[in-house]
């Protein structure tokens, strides 16, 4: 899910990493504190089943560890995957799209002053700041308020003890959302078993949300989104000092069943543990324009085997900040630039030896018939990234069912001379990604999901 950026100066950049030490909070478990922190990755009930036609595809405008577990949600026809947090005093469980192209924690609240204890549990339902004890909105003059993009201080009066800090968030696709930038008392359910609480929270209340991302099918199930940008507001920064400034995660195969559980890993050392092969990393580049985003560098493009004829400045990151190749968890297909793209689309339709379906599959520009096909044979795409390291993952990744017997090539072009490429959530599955924060970097490995 992608944010709607703004044009930033590196000294604004600079100016808003060094108000990250406003947003220190402390965190308390029952037991004794882990050095990282494994949140599951949760799937959602859901009455229908999944159908790739129906997700949400994004249209580009131009020093210890906590593990969470993931959950796909592709069983709400979303193709995203949520995580679970409890948040408030008492806790309110609620379930967020755990999300790296933006920064902002939020949910959807509720004004509501006199909400039955059921109505605030129900899994449906938004959160209940009223209800909460701990919750605290920052006064429009905290030096926090200038962390959230767009603060609204057109109702801001100084002298006002009740004077909320405003916020207007948004995606790159129009959708928008806007309430309180507040504080909060926050916990998390590990993998373990054990409860680490999080005091002082900042995320956004928010109060009004739109646009087809937040409210389509993309978002079903989803009470707000866990962001896991690169900015000071993001979880990871917020749990930094804490757990080191580091994040894994591995996204399981939605299409399994029963689905394997996927974990989020706050923090952490190897990852890959003693004895693992080791991951392959390429660096992770800064675009000051677009602070938020995890950027890396394609070289080259192969199917089966073969480099493509593809200029290297159709994947490059120009010094206006437009193109560049972006890797997020909250878009589920991957968006390539178009000329890149229609190379690479070119090379697929010549070493396909399948028929075509009967009917063409709206939204897809290679689809094949493998009715009777147990095994169809498909071409391996590989990306080769800058540092040496080469992303190979297997066509299930990126050849998608559609229909009975009819797969398609989950790929979509970026048109716009400004955008950039994006590596969705599809193609990302199988594999375990470490954020390095600190070291600047991005690992992953094909064998390391076991160790999550």
């Amino acid at each position: 899910m992608l944010l709607l950026t703004h044009p930033l100066s590196l000294l604004s950049l600079l100016s808003l990493l060094t108000l990250s030490p406003l947003l220190s909070t402390s965190l308390s478990t029952a037991t004794p504190t882990p050095n990282y922190l494994k949140l599951p990755l949760l799937l959602l009930p859901s009455s229908s089943s999944p159908s790739l036609c129906s997700l949400n595809h994004h249209r580009l405008k131009n020093k210890t560890t906590a593990n969470l577990p993931l959950s796909s949600g592709a069983s709400t026809g979303s193709g995203q995957y949520f995580t679970a947090l409890l948040l408030g005093s008492p806790p309110q469980p609620l379930f967020l799209i755990a999300d790296t192209a933006s920064d902002l924690v939020w949910v959807k609240c509720s004004a509501c002053r006199n909400c039955s204890s059921s109505s605030a549990h129900n899994p449906n339902s938004t959160f209940f700041p009223r209800h909460s004890s701990s919750f605290s909105p920052h006064h429009c003059f905290d030096s926090a308020c200038q962390l959230v993009p767009h603060p609204n201080r057109s109702h801001c009066n100084r002298t006002r003890l009740h004077s909320p800090c405003r916020y207007d968030y948004s995606y790159a696709d129009g959708s928008d959302t806007t309430g309180f930038f507040s504080r909060e008392t926050t916990a998390f359910n590990t993998s373990s078993g054990a409860q680490v609480k999080h005091e002082g929270l900042a995320f956004g209340c928010a109060f009004t949300v739109s646009g087809p991302s937040l409210t389509g099918p993309s978002f079903n199930g989803a009470h707000g989104v866990l962001g896991l940008g690169r900015g000071p507001i993001s979880l990871p920064s917020q749990l930094g000092g804490r757990f080191g400034n580091k994040f894994s995660y591995c996204l399981m195969d939605y299409t399994l069943s029963p689905t394997p559980t996927s974990y989020l890993l706050i923090g952490g050392g190897n990852v890959t543990g003693a004895g693992k092969k080791p991951m392959k990393y390429t660096p992770l580049l800064i675009n000051p324009l677009s602070p938020t985003f995890y950027y890396i560098a394609i070289e080259s493009v192969y199917v089966g085997g073969v480099k493509l004829r593809i200029n290297p400045l159709v994947w490059a990151l120009d010094e206006s900040g437009n193109g560049g190749t972006v890797v997020d968890s909250g878009t589920t297909l991957t968006f390539l630039a178009d000329p890149g793209y229609r190379k690479i689309l070119t090379a697929f339709k010549q070493r396909v030896k399948l028929p075509q379906p009967a009917e063409p599959t709206l939204g897809f520009d290679l689809c094949v018939n493998v009715s009777g096909v147990s095994r169809p044979s498909l071409p391996r795409l590989s990306f080769k990234l800058f540092g040496g390291s080469a992303f190979a993952p297997p066509p299930r990744n990126y050849f998608v069912d559609t229909a009975d017997g009819v797969k398609c090539l989950a790929l979509q072009p970026v048109s716009s001379p400004s955008g950039f490429s994006v590596i969705g959530n599809l193609m990302q599955q199988g594999f375990l990604f470490e954020f390095d924060r600190d070291r600047s970097r991005l690992g992953f490995s094909r064998h390391g999901c076991a160790v999550l």
